[in-house]
């Protein structure tokens, strides 16, 4: 007797809980001819892959090779090697070799034996077929944890939902018109079909459109024919299923690469912004490194100019330089080190690399450089105020030897031909003694007069110490005086040797004549001094300075009643010699023949001696008034910076503990540290108020303030290091909102971070040192030895500055936590959109992204160059890689 092999088959394991399908088929015929075309192309559309086909299904499948060769397609897996022979028993050994398959994945046959399938039992094959169909085209259909049926029917219901007349409910009436199918394929494809032109009255031109595109456009071979299913009250259900099946198969890949399209362009669109925040960074370090660039030379160059006006207006640039076009330069060295650090915070919060800028252009470099600007900005205010002062002081000598010159050679003019004259020769003796006794008061005023000459070398000898610009006219005057000087001191000796070779022959002089002279050349020489002191040039600093001066002028009027005396004395001998002329009838000539000095100079100079101290009265009365004034100057910019300065110095230390003291949300520390902002911007109007205050200042050349130890240069740089310290105390908080919101971090949770946070930061200045830090961990519960602490400080303090700020410690915190998309995901986003090849085409990314990401990937990726490689490959694994700043994975 045949052995006889059974499989059976529980209903309750499958999706669909059906009636006997073998009695079905029996009392419909047309629904076993629906299944014999639709599972006949099913086979096929498998089966054409291993290069074969099937004409008979239940003739062509008796042998059980093609059955065996059906299994290997659509599984992916081999089976057992078939047998070679063509008896009955080689036939049954193969189908049992398919059957076994089939029940180790799982399905249970019922009723269903190789002797059949061996026998061309029609309706045992179809069954055998429509397991295999429902186990591997079927069975893995699953739409929100539904059977396979109820999921592909769903699946049909929602894509076809927006479609007019469509109504699916089933799979067999629900899809005789045809609109069905159409609606699917338009829904997925409507390039394909214009679904508005289609009619519920022509189901026949309907099912054809959707069969003849599905079979051109989506590889799906016609499985079903019109007329039968129009011409069915109710349509093979099993058909239908196979039919649609397909349907989800095609169009489930374009929905994953879909998917995959919008991963690709998620992270293009993050790598675009952080390119362009670094170009923009790149822009303004380039900027601002080029501004400081040009500006140093300037503030090098220390080249004096000659005059006080010129370098006046040095000053009033440097002054314009520090108010005008410095401070947009710190906002902007403040806003790159903002616009830095947050771009830091969304490469690290986006899983990206760490942004290098380029060499030259890191933070430090501009800090370096800030740092040598000011330093150069420092000395240059230093040189200006010495250089003025150098050029007052040189102004006040030049005029000064102008005018002792012009005493001098007033003094001087015509006495060297006076000199030179041998008049002796043919005076008498009255003459003779009356040349010698002039000769003798001129030795006595020229050596008056030397100190004078001393004083115009000495002049002259400082302002080239001095570096006077017009020295060489100076150097020339002075040498012509001292040239001069020698000559007369010559020329006297000269004289005065004939005068005594002569003098003993002459025996008579005139001695109130002789005593006149003596007495008044001193006096007329003190006088002389007089008037060139009461009319010197000063210049003073301070009140202490002029009320010096005046001090001196008081002794010096003290000194006028002896100094009348001794003109009284004078103008007597005078008045002597008119009377004794009077009383003895002497006819005078009128000239003293030894001075040239008369009573009336002498008159005239005291007289003009006392105008000359009344008007140095008001002089050093202007000047007292002068230094009041500075001292009013002085007092009031001392004022207000004693307020300013303490001021800053208060917002600076509470500004230190703002970010370890505030409490309530993120939000709620940004808006108060934005009130905090406005207040110290408001503030601003007393900067410039003191700013205006020392313009005045230097403009009365005004260089010291014993009133206050602040200057206007301490103001300056306090006022911006609190707008800057403020701005970054505002970005860190601007950061930790953007990791809290990156990271998926609650409010509460930052809180408990921050508080643990204040508690180990000791110092209260918004930092912990490693010791803390590790206190810290242990008390969150970490179990630290010393290979994983200092792997943990790497992190946290990776430039090894010795402290732990709370937005690294935030960064370490919520670092494990973290859902940041990375290379092997883009990667296999790439893949799919590739159709699993290890390239891409352009036609593919173009397809595939939105212009714009398709055309960034294009500029981007290198070319393939794989043995597989084809014309316009490119290679997305390493662009992936690249993204991430990863080597090639």
């Amino acid at each position: 007797m045949r052995h006889r092999t059974t499989y059976h088959m529980h209903s309750e394991d499958y999706m669909i809980q059906e009636e006997d399908w073998d009695r079905d088929l029996l009392l419909d015929p047309a629904w076993e001819k629906q299944q014999r075309k639709t599972f006949t192309a099913w086979c096929n559309s498998h089966l054409r892959k291993a290069g074969t086909q099937i004409e008979n299904i239940e003739e062509d499948f008796r042998n059980g090779l093609k059955l065996m060769l059906l299994l290997e397609v659509i599984s992916g897996e081999r089976l057992p090697k078939p047998d070679k022979g063509k008896m009955r028993f080689h036939k049954i050994a193969n189908v049992n070799k398919a059957l076994d398959f089939i029940c180790s994945k799982g399905v249970k046959l019922v009723s269903i034996g190789a002797e059949e399938i061996v026998d061309g039992n029609t309706k045992m094959t179809l069954g055998m077929i429509w397991t295999i169909i429902l186990r591997f085209a079927i069975q893995d259909i699953s739409v929100e944890e539904t059977s396979a049926k109820e999921g592909l029917l769903l699946w049909c219901q929602r894509k076809t939902a927006p479609y007019r007349n469509v109504n699916v409910q089933n799979f067999h009436i629900s899809w005789k018109d045809g609109l069905a199918l159409c609606a699917l394929i338009h829904r997925h494809r409507p390039d394909l079909i214009d679904y508005s032109k289609l009619r519920k009255d022509d189901p026949i031109g309907n099912l054809n459109t959707a069969f003849d595109v599905a079979e051109k456009f989506l590889d799906i071979p016609k499985m079903l024919d019109a007329e039968d299913i129009v011409n069915t009250p109710k349509p093979d259900e099993k058909a239908i299923m196979t039919y649609v099946s397909c349907f989800y198969h095609a169009f489930a890949g374009a929905e994953q690469a879909e998917t995959a399209a919008n991963r690709i362009c998620k992270v293009l669109a993050v790598n675009q912004e952080n390119e362009k925040l670094m170009e923009e960074y790149e822009k303004l370090a380039s900027e601002l490194l080029e501004w400081i660039r040009r500006t140093i030379p300037w503030l090098e160059n220390r080249v004096a100019e000659q005059t006080m006006r010129a370098m006046q207006q040095k000053l009033e640039d440097f002054r314009d330089y520090r108010r005008v076009h410095k401070p947009p330069r710190v906002q902007e060295k403040c806003q790159l080190e903002i616009n830095f650090n947050t771009l830091q915070t969304k490469l690290r919060l986006s899983n990206r690399p760490a942004f290098m800028p380029s060499e030259g252009k890191m933070v430090s470099d501009i800090a370096n450089a800030w740092k040598g600007l000011e330093q150069v900005e420092k000395g240059y205010e230093e040189w200006l105020l010495t250089e003025i002062r150098r050029l007052e002081r040189l102004d006040h000598l030049a005029e000064k030897f102008k005018q002792k010159c012009a005493l001098h050679e007033s003094w001087t003019a015509g006495k060297e031909d006076l000199l030179s004259q041998k008049d002796y020769e043919s005076a008498s003796l009255m003459e003779i003694r009356a040349l010698m006794r002039k000769h003798e008061a001129f030795e006595s005023d020229l050596a008056a007069h030397q100190d004078r000459v001393e004083q115009i070398a000495a002049i002259a000898q400082e302002l080239n110490e001095l570096d006077y610009h017009d020295a060489a006219t100076v150097n020339a005057r002075c040498q012509g005086i001292c040239d001069q000087w020698d000559n007369l001191g010559t020329l006297t000796q000269k004289r005065r040797d004939a005068l005594e070779r002569v003098e003993k022959l002459w025996e008579t002089i005139d001695q109130l004549y002789l005593e006149f002279a003596k007495r008044a050349a001193p006096f007329n020489n003190w006088m002389d001094g007089a008037m060139e002191d009461l009319q010197d040039m000063f210049i003073v600093h301070s009140i202490e300075e002029i009320q010096s001066l005046i001090t001196a002028h008081e002794q010096f009027k003290a000194t006028l009643p002896e100094a009348d005396k001794e003109r009284m004395a004078t103008l007597g001998i005078h008045n002597e010699i008119l009377k004794i002329a009077q009383t003895y009838g002497i006819k005078l000539s009128g000239i003293n023949p030894y001075t040239n000095l008369t009573s009336q100079d002498i008159t005239t100079k005291w007289e003009t001696v006392k105008q000359l101290v009344p008007h140095r009265d008001q002089m050093l009365q202007e000047e007292v008034a002068r230094q009041q004034a500075n001292e009013r100057l002085r007092r009031q910019f001392a004022a207000q910076a004693n307020v300013i300065g303490p001021w800053i110095q208060t917002k600076m230390e509470e500004i230190g503990h703002i970010s370890v003291d505030m409490a309530g949300s993120l939000e709620d520390q940004m808006n108060q540290l934005k009130q905090y902002e406005q207040n110290i911007i408001n503030y601003k109007s007393n900067i410039d108020k003191l700013e205006g205050d020392h313009q005045l200042i230097q403009e009365a050349l005004i260089f010291d303030n014993k009133h206050t130890n602040y200057t206007m240069e301490h103001i300056r740089v306090g006022w911006e290091q609190l707008l800057t310290t403020i701005a970054r105390t505002i970005n860190e908080v601007e950061n930790q909102i953007l990791t809290r919101d990156a990271k998926g971090i609650s409010q509460e949770q930052l809180n408990e971070f921050r508080a643990s946070f204040n508690h180990f930061d000791r110092k209260r200045n918004g930092m912990m040192d490693p010791d803390d830090f590790r206190a810290c961990l242990i008390s969150m519960g970490y179990d630290l030895g010393e290979v994983e602490f200092a792997r943990i400080m790497t992190l946290v303090d990776p430039n090894n500055t010795g402290v732990v700020t709370f937005q690294a410690f935030i960064d370490f915190m919520t670092r494990e936590t973290a859902e940041t998309d990375t290379a092997e995901q883009v990667m296999a986003s790439f893949k799919i959109l590739a159709s699993d090849k290890t390239y891409i085409t352009v036609e593919e990314l173009r397809r595939e992204l939105p212009p714009e990401q398709a055309e960034y990937c294009i500029s981007r990726m290198t070319k393939y160059v794989g043995a597989d490689s084809v014309p316009g490959a490119l290679d997305y694994i390493s662009f992936s890689s690249a993204l991430y700043g990863e080597s090639d994975l």
